[in-house]
């Protein structure tokens, strides 16, 4: 009851109004229906039991709006509000709608201080071994042309298949020895192979070729299998797509096989950035969801962009390294006025790991005259702009042979036959990452550093408590939407908390570990 007493109407029919046609029967209202779905994932309930909860629960009937008497509404409303949010690509307004209301609450602060991390999202799919792949592949492709038309599958189907993909695959059911296994593998590539050639033979109705699971389905096969000359075999490691391309599991083609330190997992990735600052509730502001094998520092550029277009900018954000780069750091500010707090990447020369040894960061480099200096005095003899493997700029310097051979101190430098070489990124992004490790040593950059640790708590919260971490759809953009409203969620409960007079705690520490502390 303190959420519409205090905050008053997060949503507004206005909010969705494009998202439903202008002509047709009355809709409920659709800001009634975005509240109970950020409800809904507050309590992490179903859409039966959503629906039982309008109906019986005065707490709910008064945040609504409702009378006592209200009859509520079927749960398929609830579907299909969520499937107009993601058709429309509107799944973050449960969010951005809220935010905007809190700030004018007074409850973000412009230009404060925000911190972002990420973890891994497990996909509502079973991880399946390549051979348990291919064979559930045939099997959902199967299943999704017979419900389509299931008197063409009965002329195609072959008596064994109904034994072999009548019901779901699993490897304990799969043969036991290496060269069944082998002979069980070329009958499931060759049962694939056969039903493609029907599905693209003459008289095959072409919405069969059109439905979804059909394409899934050539797709993996396209990336598993070759048919060489009438021969079929398995892809080899050097011929299969990238990692961000391949999938698992039919039922979900966007959730990628992924690892993380210790974690393996299938399925996604969620960034979730909040306001850090102490004397307000820290809300969260973003929430990006991305394909597992995306790597956070790709994300960075994205979250200041939809910050930046929602007026919701930090003068520091604070991240871990997995977020920083060079390009980052000489670019946040001049485009977005964004000061990055976080620590760089290690210089993994064999130089800067002994300590003793003259890493890059020991050369003066006169970038106006395209000349670098050695520690020892020598000047360099080439300097030449050049591109990396991945598609970026950087500059090699080297210099002479001669001079290197004669340095009485040659061992610190270089282990190679010939001159040192340097290799440095073009001097804005260069500059950035100098200053940014100089800063990094000092006490300031200690404690705008030591907030981070908060956003663990954020991404336990959600993990814990409502579900951030298991899918409960299939597919990216819906999955989007379940940590847009998980987020608006959590916001709620902080606003109310905060509200309460409660404020954020430190991180609990263990008796045992207060020991060490105070010691």
């Amino acid at each position: 009851m303190r959420l519409r007493d205090e905050l008053g109407t997060l949503y507004t029919n206005a909010d969705f109004a494009d998202l439903y046609p202008n002509l047709g029967q009355p809709a409920l209202s659709p800001w009634r229906l975005a509240l109970v779905t950020v409800l809904q994932f507050l309590e992490n309930l179903t859409d039966r039991q959503v629906a039982d909860q309008v109906r019986g629960r005065v707490d709910w009937k008064y945040a609504l709006g409702l009378d006592l008497t209200d009859p509520g509404f079927d749960r398929s409303v609830l579907s299909e509000f969520r499937t107009r949010l993601t058709q429309n690509q509107a799944e973050a307004r449960l969010l951005d709608r809220m935010l905007e209301h809190f700030q004018t609450k007074g409850l973000i602060r412009a230009r404060g201080h925000q911190r972002t991390d990420s973890t891994h999202v497990l996909a509502a799919v079973r991880r399946l071994q390549r051979l348990e792949s291919a064979a559930e592949m045939v099997r959902a492709a199967l299943n999704a042309l017979s419900g389509a038309d299931p008197e063409w599958v009965r002329r195609v189907a072959q008596p064994e298949w109904f034994e072999r993909y009548g019901h779901r695959v699993e490897d304990y059911r799969l043969p036991k020895g290496k060269a069944t296994r082998e002979a069980y593998g070329l009958a499931v590539a060759t049962d694939g192979f056969t039903l493609l050639d029907a599905l693209n033979g003459e008289g095959t109705p072409e919405g069969l070729r059109r439905l979804p699971m059909i394409k899934v389905f050539e797709q993996w096969w396209a990336q598993n299998f070759i048919r060489e000359e009438g021969r079929i075999r398995w892809r080899r490691g050097d011929e299969l797509a990238p990692s961000g391309e391949r999938f698992n599991s039919p039922y979900d083609a966007e959730a990628a096989y992924s690892t993380r330190r210790e974690h393996e997992w299938i399925g996604y990735k969620v960034h979730i950035s909040e306001t850090c600052d102490a004397e307000l509730p820290h809300l969260i502001t973003h929430v990006h969801t991305t394909n597992s094998t995306i790597q956070d520092v790709t994300s960075t550029a994205p979250i200041h962009a939809a910050l930046a277009q929602r007026n919701l900018l930090p003068e520091k954000h604070i991240v871990d390294a997995g977020y920083i780069d060079a390009e980052l750091l000489a670019s946040s500010v001049p485009e977005h006025g964004v000061n990055l707090i976080g620590p760089t990447r290690e210089n993994r020369s064999w130089q800067a790991r002994a300590g003793t040894g003259y890493a890059a960061s020991h050369f003066q480099i006169d970038w106006d005259h395209c000349q670098v200096t050695c520690p020892q005095g020598a000047t360099t003899r080439g300097w030449y702009p050049t591109v990396n493997r991945f598609g970026t700029l950087e500059i090699l310097i080297q210099f002479d042979r001669e001079v290197c051979a004669a340095c009485a101190v040659r061992s610190l430098c270089t282990k190679a036959k010939g001159g040192r070489r340097v290799v440095i990124q073009p001097r804005e992004k260069h500059e950035a990452l100098r200053l940014a490790r100089e800063y990094a040593t000092s006490q300031e950059w200690q404690a705008l550093y030591h907030r981070r640790a908060g956003i663990e708590g954020t991404l336990s919260q959600g993990t814990r408590a409502l579900g951030l971490r298991r899918t409960r759809y299939r597919g990216l953009r819906k999955t989007a939407l379940q940590h847009a409203a998980t987020c608006a969620a959590i916001n709620v409960l902080r606003a109310v908390s905060w509200l309460n007079g409660d404020k954020p705690g430190r991180t609990r520490v263990s008796r045992f570990s207060q020991l060490a502390v105070s010691a």
